[in-house]
């Protein structure tokens, strides 16, 4: 397939449609693909800036209820050990990213709903939040959760806490797949309401897609980019499919250079699509090469996640198979990390939130109009 536009009219495009968005998807030769990269990163750079920013990521708990066939966390891996961190533990790693500079920190978990952890999540986030305020920081570090599925309440309880983002991603936005890779109770029709309950809680809402799932087609990676359009969704976060220890998957995962390349134009394409969006380079593109996360940088990304985990929990946190950085320990994920940025002409952005342009335009166009 041919693009409807040439390339380098996409950074002035704000109506790319389904056809324009899956010609882009489908593009192969080495330099449409090119020129595609340097437009999403043209792009980034004119509306969100030169500064790539950090979360650092602390992965309270790989205890999950569910038993999603792609992951290696899941409810019927019994090869895993088992673990929840202390509120002590996470508030240390939190506080430690806030003293490092990252202005931003994520708390993630297998997806739990018994109340004995819906209040530790509660009381770790009250706690980050009074503790770091700094005068680098004087509202304190920003946190996002990615904490799957939670009632309305549960919701609105974390976002009186403090957490002020929330990552809940829908893997794909195929009914059917969905329904195929997430056993047992899960429902699309749940996941579609709960970002609605995120929404309404007052979080800035993030989501994503795993890509290269088997029997998944072009044609539905274009309708997520679609989907994520239509939600109005603040941020992203979506990786490629790499096979988990244990996983319960069908089918075979895609050859690591077709997958990595399609990752990237997935990255390039939502960020001409989505514009000023924050957008993740994941971990899992390093598992597919070492520089994947500068790569995800070079095609729009504009967010990482270096892990705050402390590494004799983390080799238990293993969503996929060779997730990279399990024996670093965070004062060298952290210099590493920078290096990897600066060599991408982006610049780490220290002490601050690095919140959505998109959420803060809708919310300053929201403002006007009710006249606050």
């Amino acid at each position: 397939m041919t693009p409807t536009v040439s390339i380098e009219e996409l950074p002035a495009r704000t109506d790319l449609d389904r056809d324009a968005i899956l010609a882009l998807l489908s593009l192969s030769d080495p330099e449409g693909i090119e020129r595609l990269r340097l437009a999403a990163f043209d792009l980034t750079t004119r509306l969100i800036g030169d500064e790539v920013h950090y979360r650092g990521l602390v992965e309270i708990s790989n205890i999950c209820a569910c038993d999603c066939c792609y992951c290696g966390i899941r409810k019927g891996n019994r090869d895993v050990e088992r673990y929840t961190l202390s509120r002590e533990q996470v508030v240390e790693s939190a506080l430690w990213s806030a003293e490092a500079g990252y202005g931003s920190c994520v708390l993630q978990a297998g997806e739990r709903r018994d109340p004995s952890f819906v209040a530790l999540i509660e009381e770790c986030v009250r706690e980050i939040k009074e503790r770091s305020v700094s005068d680098a920081l004087p509202e304190g570090i920003g946190i996002t959760l990615s904490l799957g599925e939670q009632s309305p309440k549960t919701y609105e309880r974390w976002r009186a806490a403090g957490a002020h983002r929330y990552l809940l991603r829908i893997e794909t936005s195929n009914p059917e797949l969905f329904t195929r890779i997430h056993p047992g109770a899960q429902r699309f029709e749940t996941r579609m309401r709960a970002l609605g309950d995120l929404r309404d809680a007052g979080f800035q809402v993030g989501t994503g897609v795993m890509i290269g799932l088997p029997g998944q087609t072009l044609a539905d990676l274009a309708d997520d980019v679609c989907f994520f359009r239509s939600r109005d969704i603040d941020m992203i976060g979506m990786g490629p499919y790499i096979t988990a220890p244990n996983n319960a998957m069908g089918g075979r995962m895609m050859r690591r250079a077709a997958l990595l390349s399609l990752a990237l134009k997935m990255i390039a394409v939502t960020r001409l699509a989505l514009r000023d969006v924050n957008i993740a380079s994941t971990t899992a593109l390093q598992a597919l090469v070492p520089d994947g996360r500068e790569r995800g940088i070079l095609y729009g990304a504009n967010v990482v996640m270096p892990n705050l985990t402390p590494r004799e929990a983390r080799k238990n946190y293993q969503l996929y198979e060779g997730k990279p950085c399990i024996e670093e320990t965070r004062t060298e994920c952290s210099g590493c990390l920078e290096r990897r940025i600066l060599s991408c002409g982006r610049r780490v952005g220290w002490n601050s939130w690095g919140d959505s342009r998109h959420y803060m335009a809708r919310e300053s166009e929201r403002c006007t109009q009710h006249g606050a």
